[in-house]
């Protein structure tokens, strides 16, 4: 190594953009799902990784558009439904925010990027607030999960963050999901005045969005866990699995526990879509989620059930 190879990374740390250089290092990027067989495999991380569609986008069988939240759940919910059901071999799932899937459905269709994707959903899954606002669009809704807020920080706790009302403080950099597009935001702006009142929410959502130390997420399930390890934020007000999750599987981030007091509660409900292009498909589908079997794999990472 010569003497410039030693000086230019010092220099760009003096200058403040280590965190910077690091987000290019790309070794904690998703998809952190187990991808789909196939006789090619291209992904590339910072680059084509798609990580939020999952399985068989050409003439599916079952179409499911899932809250963004639960996408570590897939891998094993989808398996334990085909086989169950070994009829439907190709499904297509869509992880991403709940906010973004009721504009596609309301639109027909969504680009990402330079795809397109044109297809129904049989099913939509999304917090209970969401889905009581699109009642004429199910010919049947059902609770299927529970989760709770937690805190994600790096690995260590170098900001010793130990609840919510440290997140006003000046030195510690939050992530968190916009409000315009993510439904939890709401959720958690809630939890800051239980914690500390309106004052609190008014330092995280407005004086801090103001000089930039709160981040506004637009894929909260992904962007905020992703600036955790990326040293880019400090903390990230999250859903309890997300922590439980990214702990699962070696990524270096904790968990600062909110207590129930200050808590909130998401309750998950899946909707069959009244114009769903596979209806029997879609009723197993709802028979599935809300059963024993999914109900164990929910309970595995993190979730709690209906009794």
């Amino acid at each position: 190594m010569n003497v410039w190879q030693k000086i230019i990374p010092a220099m760009l740390c003096l200058a403040g953009l280590c965190s910077a250089a690091r987000a290019q290092d790309h070794h904690f990027d998703p998809p952190w799902n187990t991808p789909p067989e196939s006789k090619v495999q291209f992904t590339v991380p910072g680059i084509d990784n798609v990580p939020d569609l999952f399985g068989d986008i050409n003439d599916p069988q079952l179409v499911v558009f899932f809250a963004g939240n639960q996408f570590m759940v897939m891998d094993s919910l989808l398996a334990a439904f085909k086989r169950r059901y070994p009829q439907y071999r190709r499904i297509f799932v869509e992880t991403l925010p709940p906010g973004i899937l009721a504009k596609q459905i309301e639109a027909g269709s969504l680009t990402i990027g330079n795809l397109r994707i044109r297809l129904k959903p049989d099913v939509y899954t999304a917090g209970k607030g969401r889905i009581d606002q699109m009642p004429d669009l199910f010919t049947q809704t059902k609770v299927y999960a529970y989760n709770r807020l937690a805190l994600m920080v790096q690995k260590g706790n170098p900001q010793h963050i130990t609840g919510m009302r440290d997140l006003q403080r000046k030195t510690v950099r939050i992530s968190m999901p916009n409000p315009a597009w993510e439904g939890v935001a709401a959720q958690i702006q809630a939890a800051y005045v239980k914690a500390g009142g309106a004052s609190l929410r008014k330092a995280v959502m407005e004086t801090k969005v103001n000089d930039s130390s709160t981040f506004l997420t637009r894929i909260h399930h992904r962007e905020s866990p992703m600036r955790i390890l990326y040293g880019q934020s400090d903390a990230a007000p999250v859903w309890y699995t997300e922590v439980r999750y990214q702990q699962s599987i070696g990524h270096p981030v904790e968990e600062v526990q909110i207590p129930e007091k200050e808590n909130v509660r998401a309750v998950y409900m899946a909707g069959q879509m009244k114009n769903a292009p596979h209806p029997e498909a879609a009723r197993d589908f709802m028979n599935f989620i809300t059963g024993p079997e999914a109900a164990a794999i929910y309970r595995s990472y993190g979730f709690t059930t209906p009794e």
